[in-house]
């Protein structure tokens, strides 16, 4: 089992690939140049980064390969996801209320993701810019007060996209929603 991180720059990319690497799943960090051919994977978490996504002209590398060729689980985080949510027809931009620090989430929709997992807790947020709408690929599954979309997934494709940092130690059941991912990319 291999999960690798894509780095896009976060502050929190190692929280990411140490979050797997405790659950015993093989891991490297690894540029977001790297060609999606170089791929060995049984899934990807796309890390968050410091680009903002609120300009129109903003890459993440390889990215838009890993999304159009990837058959196998990725994970969206922040940037990550927002660019996830562009890539498959949302809309981004700046945050309304710019999110740092705790917010209560609520779960919408019962998904793979968020399973044996409480329908509220307390995640981490650290955000300019937010997903403002989702397309019709895409599904909602979670919210909180001051950002709309804080989780989603993809209909047709083993993808989802986390607004918050599960890495992170503030987040309640962060560890389960990566071994809910872990799950995933078994299959």
């Amino acid at each position: 089992m291999r999960i690798d991180v894509v780095d896009n720059g976060g502050q929190w990319t190692h929280r990411e690939w140490k979050a797997l690497n405790e659950l015993d799943v093989d891991s490297e960090i690894i540029s977001n140049q790297t060609p999606f051919e170089d791929l060995d994977v049984d899934g990807l978490v796309l890390s968050g980064g410091a680009p903002r996504i609120s300009d129109e002209n903003m890459e993440l590398g390889n990215t838009p390969d890993y999304l159009d060729k990837g058959d196998f689980p990725i994970m969206g985080i922040c940037v990550g996801a927002q660019f996830m949510a562009r890539h498959f027809g949302g809309k981004t931009g700046s945050a309304d209320s710019p999110e740092y620090g705790k917010t209560e989430l609520k779960v919408i929709e019962e998904n793979d993701l968020f399973q044996n997992i409480p329908e509220k807790f307390t995640v981490w947020e650290s955000h300019n810019d937010e997903i403002k709408e989702l397309s019709d690929d895409l599904k909602l599954l979670a919210s909180s007060e001051n950002c709309l979309v804080q989780a989603f997934k993809h209909r047709n494709k083993r993808f989802y996209g986390l607004q918050f940092h599960p890495e992170v130690d503030h987040t309640e059941h962060g560890s389960q929603i990566f071994k809910n991912f872990i799950r995933m990319c078994k299959k």
